[in-house]
């Protein structure tokens, strides 16, 4: 049985501080064309994503399932690599690992309080795991700095991946009422100037860390209160945590052991590739690692408002919840079964060839197959909806009732999606 939560379990964020980061977060400003937010893809309207399989971001149009991947130069050139994660819970204290691959994690490595992929690049000063994670969306072309020759914020990118940070602080930090608004909010700021990317990152993580704190499900009630769950969602409880043995990765106050596990997710997409692997697959914790063993292993994902964050899997290879939990129930099958039909994945016309293109590798399937952590276990289809309505009563009562929500305007006059 997983731990409850209460408001103790979290950081204790600044909340002058989550103002600047709620409109920070919904301002295109920290983008290089600046055309996109972080809430374009993370937004209120959607559960903290963007309700796509793989997201359309940079150059893209609209909002997500409806948003277009625009046209002519501003055409997309490619589909965001994985799903966007949900921001549920990240405040809270056991939170020790971002990003499906783990990349971030805490670490003095670098001498700067994290081992991540800007490495000795990475600002001092930032204060949580979750403030680190808030700079590297800005660093991705795809995401939101932009193609190679838009803008000075991704060529100075190009050439390391810090150099793109402080054009962006000017940025923010010459609009007059984020200048003021900080100096008020942080104590060791004294003028505008010297505002930096730790700030903005500060102000951002302590906007979602308190925005998306949410723990008032019935799932909570029966833990607090002994209140009992719908006949189903009670049946769903014994299958999580007994036979269906999905507890054995979704446990603790989060329903995730934040560890790394094969699961045989259908691939399709551009893929994750690196440097010195440009084929069209995601590796998962070996791309962070480079470690043979970690190959094809993603982080668990906490569970927590999960009906709210569709699709699911690193990828969103599934729509709808109930696939997922058959997947993971019997992932070979399920995975042999997959069609694209089943994933949440806009038109892209320009992009289609390579939407699949990695299945021709007869190799790399096998491949992805024989790395597998999950032992299938049989469940009927009324088992399936059982879990499937316990899961539901993770989903917090005051889930869409968020305390700042989505800002009308932002300081800098860019549009607000």
């Amino acid at each position: 049985m997983a731990q409850p939560i209460t408001a103790e379990d979290f950081i204790a964020f600044d909340a002058d501080q989550a103002r600047i980061g709620q409109l920070l977060f919904y301002d295109k400003i920290l983008s290089g064309n600046k055309n996109i937010s972080c809430g374009t893809c993370h937004h209120h309207d959607l559960g903290g994503t963007d309700g796509l399989s793989l997201g359309i971001g940079e150059g893209g149009v609209g909002l997500g399932p409806e948003r277009l991947p625009g046209d002519g130069p501003d055409a997309i050139r490619k589909r965001i690599p994985r799903n966007a994660p949900a921001l549920w819970n990240l405040g809270h204290t056991d939170v020790r690992v971002m990003f499906h691959d783990g990349r971030l994690e805490p670490s003095e490595i670098y001498g700067n309080g994290f081992d991540s992929p800007a490495e000795e690049w990475l600002p001092v000063g930032l204060d949580s795991l979750l403030a680190a994670q808030a700079v590297f969306p800005m660093t991705s072309q795809a995401e939101m700095a932009g193609n190679i020759g838009e803008n000075e914020v991704v060529g100075a990118i190009a050439d390391r991946i810090d150099l793109g940070w402080p054009i962006l602080a000017k940025r923010v930090r010459t609009i007059p009422e984020y200048g003021e608004m900080f100096v008020a909010a942080f104590d060791h700021i004294e003028r505008p100037e010297e505002v930096t990317i730790v700030e903005i990152a500060n102000a951002l993580a302590a906007f979602i860390g308190t925005e998306w704190a949410n723990y008032d499900s019935p799932y909570d009630d029966f833990l607090l209160h002994g209140t009992p769950l719908p006949d189903a969602a009670e049946r769903g409880r014994q299958l999580f945590f007994g036979k269906a043995n999905c507890a054995q990765c979704h446990n603790g106050p989060l329903f995730t052991d934040q560890d790394f596990h094969a699961v045989a997710l259908p691939a399709f997409g551009p893929g994750r590739t690196r440097k010195w692997d440009p084929i069209p697959r995601d590796v998962g914790r070996m791309g962070a690692t480079d470690d043979l063993e970690d190959a094809y292993r993603f982080r668990t994902p906490s569970l927590r408002n999960v009906t709210l964050t569709a699709p699911y899997g690193h990828n969103g290879a599934y729509a709808h919840l109930r696939d997922m939990v058959r997947h993971m129930a019997d992932p070979l099958t399920a995975r042999a079964d997959w069609t694209l039909a089943q994933a949440a994945l806009p038109d892209v016309p320009w992009l289609t060839e390579i939407d699949l293109v990695i299945q021709s590798d007869a190799l790399e399937m096998d491949r992805q197959a024989a790395f597998l952590d999950v032992r299938p276990v049989a469940l009927s289809d009324a088992e399936v909806e059982d879990i499937v309505a316990f899961l539901e009563s993770l989903t917090g009562k005051t889930a869409l009732e968020r305390p700042l929500g989505t800002p009308e305007t932002v300081p800098s006059g860019l549009p607000v999606d």
